[in-house]
């Protein structure tokens, strides 16, 4: 009897699953600085999940999933045993699955990096020896982790820095905010522009020279500037209003930034994590239909839109634990807080993204809100809720790990 279709069912059902956590945990995560920060309203930021997590999964993650394929296991040790790694990757998918929604449950927001990464490791090194993995690639994964919160949070806290001096700490916030406000507009419009616009490009194999890449940038950035200008005219503001109705006008303009930046990260998150969860579903799938494995094989439009369905659902129908947590726990959030963490994230998961390095969305933008919260003083965070989020991280990658290889020797003696 011809098993292939029951592993690639599998593999499809325990994929989506583990993307429905990514969602309920992961992705909530992201969208907890829109909507915790009250930037975003809950319709307006269902819109910008949905199309932008889509785009991001579709123009933006192919680097990442080839990294989690077959820069972590040395592929020359499994030519004559296919069957083993699909047992394998249909364990890291269940483990995924049981960690991210198990931590969903709790309201903690764990890496869904973490949890794949851990367990590929973890049963590679068990079932084909630790000689199998390529321990320099995962280093330089681990350093990834520390470093990305690190980056994230050093640009939030310099960038909160200089909006605090420049506009919220002066006599007149508003004036300066008129002032200003269109250099950030143009800031994130360029970094909106480099990821969506000349990704696409780039993924549909057209060929633009680096003249032609900086004018289209500046052109569509401009574009949404202008946007973003037309957006914050249509704030009404009494000409009489007091100082704090004009400081609380300051934060609502910074609310359409906010919005914009969301978008950023919302693409950087789908380019990023959505790769994680498919890697595995398209080991196990092109293993199953070819009988051999075949880990440089193109990732299948159908797999990224499954993957991301789940996604978008697990936020829609369980994200609220973890939204609570990161976006008004950690440290109360404004638009303008929010606006400094959200685009420190976005610009450092893009840059990894670039260079195919899967870093942890969730950290990233966790010490993205630390660096905020540290630009207020230490007292404006809530170490109690710090401490355990650090303790939930710690904890994804051993159990992980004992949990693929657990579901490894089940599927080794259930499956044929």
């Amino acid at each position: 009897m011809d098993y292939s279709i029951v592993y690639i069912v599998l593999a499809c059902l325990f994929g989506f699953l583990m993307t429905w956590g990514i969602g309920a945990n992961d992705f909530a995560n992201i969208m907890s600085t829109s909507i915790g920060s009250k930037a975003v309203n809950v319709k307006r930021a269902i819109i910008i999940a949905i199309f932008f997590e889509f785009a991001g999964a579709y123009l933006g993650g192919s680097e990442v999933s080839n990294t989690l394929r077959h820069d972590i296991i040395n592929t020359s040790t499994l030519l004559g045993s296919p069957e083993l790694l699909i047992y394998g990757m249909l364990a890291v998918l269940l483990a995924g699955t049981v960690w991210m929604i198990l931590a969903s449950y709790f309201g903690m927001p764990v890496s869904i990096t973490h949890a794949i990464v851990g367990a590929i490791v973890g049963f590679g090194a068990l079932v084909y020896g630790v000689h199998a993995i390529y321990w320099k690639q995962v280093l330089l994964i681990g350093i990834s982790w520390l470093t990305a919160p690190t980056l994230a949070g050093i640009i939030s806290y310099t960038l909160f820095i200089s909006v605090q001096r420049s506009i919220l700490a002066t006599p007149d916030p508003l004036a300066n905010t008129e002032r200003l406000l269109p250099i950030y507009l143009f800031v994130v419009g360029c970094i909106l522009t480099r990821i969506t616009v000349v990704k696409g490009f780039d993924h549909f194999h057209i060929a633009l020279s680096i003249p032609y890449k900086i004018i289209t940038t500046l052109v569509t950035a401009l574009l949404i500037t202008g946007l973003g200008i037309f957006l914050t005219q249509r704030l009404k503001l009494p000409p009489d209003a007091s100082r704090r109705k004009r400081f609380l006008h300051v934060e609502k303009m910074f609310a359409v930034l906010m919005s914009i930046t969301a978008c950023a990260m919302v693409f950087a998150h789908g380019a990023n994590d959505i790769s994680i969860a498919v890697g595995p579903m398209a080991v196990v799938i092109n293993a199953a239909k070819h009988q051999r494995i075949l880990m440089d094989a193109p990732l299948p439009g159908w797999l990224v839109f499954l993957g991301t369905s789940g996604v978008v659902l697990g936020l829609l129908m369980y994200g609220r634990k973890i939204i609570a947590t990161v976006g008004t726990k950690i440290t109360a959030l404004t638009p303008s807080r929010a606006f400094a963490a959200t685009l420190s994230a976005a610009i450092t998961i893009i840059v990894s993204t670039s260079f195919g390095i899967p870093v942890s969305a969730t950290q990233t933008l966790v010490g993205a809100i630390l660096g905020v919260g540290l630009a207020r003083g230490i007292g404006a965070l809530n170490l109690n809720v710090i401490r355990n989020i650090l303790m939930s991280w710690i904890v994804t990658l051993p159990a992980a790990s004992l949990l693929a290889i657990t579901f490894f020797y089940l599927f080794h003696m259930l499956l044929p």
